[in-house]
């Protein structure tokens, strides 16, 4: 593992712990006020307890994504297919230049249209409205790539 990367499994394993902490201390709380008795407190006991396990769905839902989005990032660098950004303007933010990621949104988006069955077009074009700015795009896009490479990976049928 690179450098960068260990730190970055390090700080979301600390993130994740801190957040099943978190959802303990929630549970134990819940479970007092439901054992207080009262109507109130009950209710609010039942409220309470059921943030640990949509806090605890939201942390495997996107840890999830992110391990998905990893597999396909290094299959498209092992076949030398990333977009190659690295000859773009771009503004003191380090953005890209919005003219010169709209050119390469259009470029991908041409060669989508052509293969969209296929993962890496997909995957492409999720980077490039990503590149663009357009991240509900890009993760709508990122989730479809993700469903055609596993398609491709496990040769369902009937695709």
């Amino acid at each position: 593992m690179k450098d960068g990367s260990t730190k970055t499994v390090v700080t979301i394993g600390l993130l994740v712990a801190a957040l099943a902490f978190y959802f303990v201390l929630l549970g134990q709380r819940g479970i007092e006020l439901i054992q207080d008795g009262g109507a109130a407190a009950i209710g609010l006991g039942i409220g309470v307890l059921i943030l640990p396990f949509l806090g605890a769905w939201i942390v495997y839902a996107t840890l999830r994504a992110g391990f998905q989005h990893q597999h396909l990032s290094r299959r498209i660098a092992d076949e030398r297919l990333e977009l190659d950004v690295s000859d773009l303007p771009k503004r003191p933010s380090g953005r890209i230049d919005r003219d010169a990621a709209d050119a390469l949104f259009q470029q991908v988006k041409s060669e989508w249209e052509a293969d969209p069955d296929n993962w890496r077009n997909s995957y492409r074009l999720a980077r490039a409205y990503d590149y663009a700015g357009d991240r509900g795009r890009a993760r709508e896009t990122m989730k479809r790539a993700v469903e055609l490479e596993r398609v491709e990976r496990e040769g369902e049928p009937g695709r």
